[in-house]
Order: C-alpha cells, then structure tokens, then sequence
C-alpha cells in the first residue's frame, strides 16, 4: 500500500512544472501520515524529489551544470504564503535586493506577514517569517510595498540620491491605485518620496 502512495504522489508532482513546492499535507487524501511521510522519504532517497525544508518537497529543475536546481526562497515563501492564504513581504537587505540597490543577497531573509510566524532552514540560508501588523501587511502593490520595506533598510536621513532616484523611478511602474493606497501606510518620510512619483508623472 505504501509504493500506491508514493506512485500517487510522485504523479501529482510529476504533473506540476519542475521547482514547485508542495506540502507533505497535500498528500493526505493518498493515505495516513506515517504512509505519506514514508513514501516522501523513499522519494527522496531515490532522488526522484528534493526534500528542501521539513515537510516541504519539489522535482528539482535542471540546469546547464546540475540536474538538481533547489527552488529559491522566494518561491518556498510565495509556496507558505498561498497554502496558509497569508500576505508577505520581503524585508531589509532582500528588500533592497529585490530592487536592485544591492547585489548581496542575505543568509536570513525575513517577510513580514500576517500569517503564521515561522523559521526555516533552506540549505545555508534562513528564512523567516515574521508576524505583522494588520497596517504593515495591508500594502496592495508588490512594488511599492518592496520600496517602503527598502526605505525602511536604508534609514531616515539616510537615503542617498541614487538610491531615491532608482526607487522613485522604479515605483513608476506601479499601478496608480495601489500606490496611493500604500502611500498611506508609509512614514511620513517614505510617504514624501513616494509622492514625487506622482508628481513627476503628473498624475
């Protein structure tokens, strides 16, 4: 009964594009716990799937020098976002990473949200998520709420013109409504330089 699980989980994996992250939970409806976790492992030993953190599984994707790609973090944390029906948002040196400003990326990378805390260890890096206020996690865009996140990195008094100049001109390619929403819940400071985008395109 168990090599049926695993036949039935390696199907349903099979059937989604390589890198995409599944729970141990979404095998449930195959059998109980201790069979799902079982089959998991010997996929796993087989190397037909890559366990990347605990209880979460993919197929790798390929690339020119491995056949075993991990998925990044950024997908594990849009993964625990979509399954716990949370909002996150990259924060700190990642944040910055995420627009360019900075070519580092961090060991531990934190989201804020408003779901559940958690830790995880992914290879040599750490994510973590971090509980939130309902206003920190109410931002509608992706880019604007990257940019306050960055801003926050940087500090008050501490934004060179570059940096301004790269995030205001990047914050242009943000819906109109999502940016004046989350222009409202940005500081004060933050809220001043976001508006030149406004400003500068007339709108």
């Amino acid at each position: 009964m168990d090599y049926t699980v695993e036949n039935k989980i390696l199907t349903r994996m099979k059937k989604a594009k390589r890198g995409v992250a599944f729970f141990s939970s979404d095998f449930a409806a195959y059998g109980d716990t201790k069979a799902c976790n079982k089959a998991l492992e010997r996929l796993t030993k087989q190397e037909k799937i890559m366990r990347v953190a605990r209880g979460i599984y993919v197929i790798p994707q390929k690339g020119i020098f491995s056949n075993r790609i991990p998925p990044s973090i950024e997908t594990i944390a849009a993964a625990l976002a979509r399954r716990d029906k949370a909002r996150i948002i990259p924060t700190g040196l990642f944040a910055l990473h995420a627009l360019g400003l900075s070519t580092q990326i961090p060991m531990k990378v934190v989201y804020l949200t408003d779901g559940t805390p958690r830790k995880l260890k992914i290879g040599k890096a750490t994510l973590v998520l971090k509980k939130t206020t309902t206003k920190n996690a109410a931002t509608h865009g992706k880019i604007s709420g990257l940019a306050i996140q960055a801003f926050k990195a940087i500090g008050k008094g501490k934004v060179e013109d570059y940096e301004e100049e790269k995030i205001v001109a990047i914050l242009k390619k943000e819906k109109k409504e999502h940016l004046v929403n989350d222009m409202k819940l940005a500081p004060g400071w933050i809220r001043d330089i976001m508006r030149k985008t406004l400003i500068n395109n007339n709108i």
